[in-house]
């Protein structure tokens, strides 16, 4: 049995998915840590699990003084591994990630963005093989449109909290949110999942009836 100080990033990226971390989260009375609004993949069909770095965007109707220093701030601060939050409110105003923030965020290890309202340079962030989240696109860009207010602060995308730090896995199916004082329970109950999913598949396939399938092994 693996342990779940074992499991690293890159095994749950090639093991895990959201749905099943989803399900763990709710077995442990948390039941509400998955955006229900639709944030599709708009780069590349691959599982998405990162640390949370989190920016909180605001429309503007005004000249910005000073702009793109926060969301410059934040991108310059990415760590290994870490995933991008840009929490927008769902905005399509402008496309708020692009290339040049891609690839900024990959020099510094950031592994993928989502982003609650539009992105824009999709084709060249595709290339680049960066998995990128989001409502939708935009062709315009943030300048004098949007803006970054805060930064490595928890922020909401519909009623679901992101805190600095947090484990998140996304994929097709949706994005889903771990709080750290939960992963090592959530992520070893997924894993375990996982394997049990694994049995009961092999079993329906080899001719087992779906309901025997469940009664004997509990997992759907």
């Amino acid at each position: 049995m693996t342990d779940s100080n074992e499991i690293t990033f890159e095994m749950m990226r090639q093991h895990l998915y959201a749905a099943v971390v989803c399900d763990a989260l709710d077995s442990l009375g948390l039941t509400n840590q998955s955006p229900r609004i639709a944030l599709l993949p708009q780069t590349v069909d691959s599982v998405l699990v990162g640390r949370c770095q989190t920016t909180l965007w605001t429309d503007m109707a005004h000249e910005d003084p000073t702009p793109y220093a926060l969301e410059l701030e934040a991108v310059d601060a990415c760590q290994s591994d870490d995933v991008m939050i840009a929490a927008a409110h769902g905005s399509s105003r402008s496309g708020v990630w692009g290339e040049l923030l891609t690839t900024a965020a990959m020099n510094s290890g950031c592994v993928g963005v989502i982003v609650d309202g539009a992105v824009r340079d999709v084709r060249q962030m595709r290339a680049m093989n960066f998995p990128v989240f989001a409502r939708g696109r935009c062709i315009y860009d943030s300048l004098n449109r949007q803006r970054v207010i805060d930064c490595n602060v928890p922020v909401e995308i519909d009623g679901v909290i992101f805190s600095p730090g947090d484990l998140v896995i996304a994929d097709t199916d949706g994005v889903v949110v771990v709080p750290q004082r939960v992963e090592k329970d959530a992520i070893r109950k997924a894993w375990d999942k996982v394997n049990a999913e694994n049995i009961t598949r092999d079993a329906i396939r080899a001719g087992m009836k779906a309901t025997d399938a469940y009664r004997k092994y509990g997992v759907l």
